[in-house]
């Protein structure tokens, strides 16, 4: 075209090749095969494409596809470059996720930890919070990298909206209430979304026996520990107050494996009527009623927040993260998640929020995948400012 060209696009392009290898379909009949700025440009105006939008590495193929499109006459679409989106501990090229594919280091395209829109909808990331992460991070013109704590805060402020309240306990400790009586059991109103009322309530059943997360009890706590510890009390949510009177260990390895409280009858509800208060309010489920359920911890893929920037010698597949995923069994649920079905979305409340999986959950085995934590990192790093405001 203009050998003088600064652009070598410009200059002589290669715009098909010849090919005399038969074809999976066409045989030999066929050996001539356009090549990118031919089949790119063609194809648009075919389509009658509006306009073409590429990452910013085809902003010197835009004059070439004006020249071509001009030369042959016909409908000239615009095609206009932008920055593409990288996010951190992510890496976002389809080469590199195909090779994680195909070396077995993820669960398919699909697996919950991948950028793509199937493995988002797997670990339950809502369509409208990825518009709202859009919206916020706008198109730009400059290669950047988004830290990935502004998706979790788009997604964790949707689902505070949307999604319905359930208590969940994924590490349980068994709690005897010793002087409840036995073979009882009573049915507490729990709201199911603060955010929206028309939501309503459920009834969560309580017993004599209960489960609360270990992390919830300490022997021997420090000064800022305000949970359950031997003498402390505490109030069980949507409940009882709770006084702890003994513990129970394992003969042999000495790990606390029960718990021995007591209740008072007159806070049901949560509220004391003379007026004292507690310093921690609990989730729990209780024993009788349990569902038990496998619960699937994700987080970040990789350990390094750029791990194409690989240091010499070394593959950004050497950054995968050994804790990535954290599988949970024996998990202890309140009995309204019995009729989840894959694709729901609930805050499992105090722990996170969470999604039935769509591939491994049956109606025999609940899976629940960890969709974000609770934990607002991007708070902190704003310092409490909602992002875009």
């Amino acid at each position: 075209i203009d050998m003088a060209s600064p652009n070598m696009n410009l200059r002589d392009p290669v715009m098909y090749r010849i090919l005399k290898t038969p074809h999976y379909r066409q045989g030999t009949r066929w050996n001539v095969y356009p090549m990118y700025d031919w089949a790119h440009g063609l194809e648009d105006s075919i389509e009658k494409v509006t306009h073409s939008l590429c990452s910013l590495e085809f902003e010197d193929h835009r004059p070439l596809y004006d020249w071509f499109l001009g030369q042959l006459g016909l409908y000239h679409p615009q095609q206009i470059e932008f920055a593409r989106l990288n996010l951190t501990y992510t890496v976002m090229s389809k080469r590199k996720l195909l090779q994680l594919v195909e070396d077995g280091l993820v669960d398919g395209w699909d697996d919950p930890r991948m950028p793509t829109l199937s493995g988002m909808r797997r670990r339950g990331y809502t369509p409208e919070a990825i518009r709202a992460f859009c919206e916020k991070i706008g198109v730009a013109k400059r290669e950047s990298t988004v830290d990935v704590a502004l998706l979790e805060y788009c997604i964790r402020e949707d689902l505070n909206r949307r999604a319905p309240r359930a208590m969940a306990v994924l590490n349980p400790l068994k709690v005897v209430i010793d002087n409840y009586p036995e073979n009882s059991a009573e049915e507490m109103v729990a709201v199911n979304n603060p955010e929206d009322p028309s939501m309503g309530t459920r009834k969560v059943p309580f017993s004599r026996v209960l489960y609360i997360e270990r992390d919830d009890f300490m022997e021997d706590p420090p000064k800022k520990f305000y949970r359950l510890a031997p003498g402390r009390e505490v109030r069980l949510r949507y409940a009882y107050f709770i006084t702890c009177t003994s513990v129970v260990k394992d003969e042999k390895t000495g790990d606390i494996i029960e718990l021995h409280c007591t209740y008072d009858p007159a806070t049901r509800g949560g509220d004391a009527p003379d007026g004292r208060k507690v310093k921690a309010t609990l989730h729990w489920v209780s024993g009788n009623h349990a569902l038990e359920a496998e619960v699937r911890l994700y987080n970040h893929l990789f350990t390094r927040q750029n791990p194409s920037d690989a240091e010499e010698g070394e593959d950004f597949k050497s950054y995968i993260s050994p804790d990535s995923l954290r599988i949970l069994s024996s998990c202890k649920l309140e009995p309204c998640l019995a009729s989840a079905v894959p694709g729901d979305r609930y805050q499992f409340e105090r722990v996170g929020y969470f999604c039935v999986d769509s591939k491994y959950s049956t109606g025999r085995k609940l899976v629940f995948n960890r969709t974000v934590t609770l934990k607002d990192e991007w708070a902190k790093i704003t310092n409490k400012q909602v992002p875009g405001q």
